[in-house]
């Protein structure tokens, strides 16, 4: 069984945002999740609230899961409430929790009653550096979530910026 290839799809409704991640959700395109993470939600004044469905996701890796975590600490910074994510499949629910993301997200076990036309979100071009930098940012973040997640995930972060300083 081949996994689908990541679409990333968005709708904006009066300060709520509707993220709808579909497939095999891997680096590659974090990227372009990173840049409307910061600078369309990150920089809206009416951001209210954000809903994420994840109902048709087969998989999703570390790098996603940290972009995803800092959509919750941003609403956190804000004083807004906790993201709500949907997701039925049990293996990424498993995942979701064992990470912490049940601390700062309300996760719910059905299909989102979504309807409206969602817009892709737009892809980026990419470089290796950009990419290296996304995968150590959503990291920390994951870090920042729980002491396990700390641990987890050190030796990466910890490896990945120094290959980046032998690149400088």
């Amino acid at each position: 069984m081949t996994m689908d290839a990541c679409k990333m799809h968005y709708a904006v409704h009066n300060g709520t945002y509707v993220l709808k991640l579909r497939g095999d959700v891997r680096v590659p395109l974090c990227t372009s999740l990173e840049t409307f993470v910061e600078e369309q939600i990150g920089h809206d004044d009416d951001l209210r609230a954000v809903l994420i469905d994840l109902t048709e996701t087969e998989s999703i890796d570390s790098t996603a899961l940290g972009l995803l975590a800092r959509i919750a600490v941003l609403l956190q910074q804000r004083g807004l409430g906790r993201a709500v994510i949907f997701c039925i499949n049990p293996d990424i629910q498993h995942i979701l929790v064992s990470m912490g993301f049940d601390q700062v997200f309300r996760i719910l076990n059905t299909t989102a009653a979504l309807r409206d036309r969602l817009d892709e979100v737009p892809g980026n071009c990419i470089n290796e550096e950009s990419v290296t930098q996304a995968v150590i940012d959503a990291h920390r973040t994951l870090m920042g979530l729980n002491e396990s997640n700390q641990a987890c995930f050190r030796s990466l972060v910890d490896a990945l910026e120094s290959e980046q300083r032998q690149r400088q």
